[in-house]
């Protein structure tokens, strides 16, 4: 089983909820009727809108949304891609090896239903500064841990892009996914987990970005607050 990634724009004259409605709705119906094993869909809505000073854009227009599918065979997804770049204003593709140091085993959703919390989507760049070997050395080796011990992360993906899918899309390297709880939109120290205790949380912190600094060049960061539904499970 191959999982491909979907990063999906809205047109500049379609509403945000216009388009998650779409995606939520026509799309998913279509993708799932073409067998698809499983389809996660994330969208920027109000839910998130609380978490709109965390995003961090580099990339112009920033993503609308991301559509996550899970097939037998990448090599057959034309029939996908038809219905998605038919109901979005542009789309990009990316076949990825999807590892989760943390599996959400603290909430469980129908299909169709939203993820409680938000889903912090990261598209991350490899630094001219490092080997490959190195830079996902660092993240694998040494990163994830540290940002499993200081984060509030309930959930946790790291999507290795292993080549592009479609023309002319952007040169990410990976795309993260961790789920925080709600209170973390507004609340550092719950996001760092170090809810009542400021000085655990500036400790966090700090060590969080001395972290990332090893391996991100921040002015090639994009950091995406979305919704999560998972669509077929």
């Amino acid at each position: 089983m191959e999982k491909i990634i979907y990063p999906v724009w809205k047109s500049n004259t379609e509403s945000a909820n216009e388009f998650n409605r779409k995606l939520l709705g026509d799309v998913s119906e279509q993708l799932i009727k073409l067998g698809i094993r499983k389809l996660r869909i994330n969208v920027v809505d109000e839910a998130v809108a609380p978490a709109e000073p965390l995003r961090i854009i580099a990339s112009k227009p920033p993503i609308d949304g991301l559509i996550s599918i899970w097939v037998d065979t990448a090599i057959s997804r034309q029939p996908l891609e038809e219905v998605i770049d038919k109901a979005v204003a542009r789309m990009v593709g990316y076949l990825v090896t999807e590892s989760e140091p943390i599996i959400d085993a603290r909430t469980a959703v129908n299909d169709g239903e939203r993820v409680p919390g938000m889903n912090s989507v990261v598209f991350l760049t490899k630094p001219a500064r490092l080997s490959y070997a190195d830079w996902l050395e660092i993240w694998h080796g040494s990163h994830a841990q540290i940002a499993i011990d200081i984060q509030s992360t309930f959930g946790y993906k790291q999507n290795v892009i292993v080549r592009p899918l479609t023309y002319a899309a952007p040169p990410y390297d990976a795309i993260v996914e961790e789920n925080f709880p709600d209170e973390a939109m507004t609340d550092p120290q719950v996001f760092f987990d170090a809810a009542g205790d400021e000085e655990k949380r500036q400790k966090h912190e700090q060590a969080m970005m001395e972290s990332c600094m090893r391996f991100i060049d921040f002015d090639k960061l994009d950091r995406i607050l979305m919704s999560e539904y998972v669509m077929k499970s």
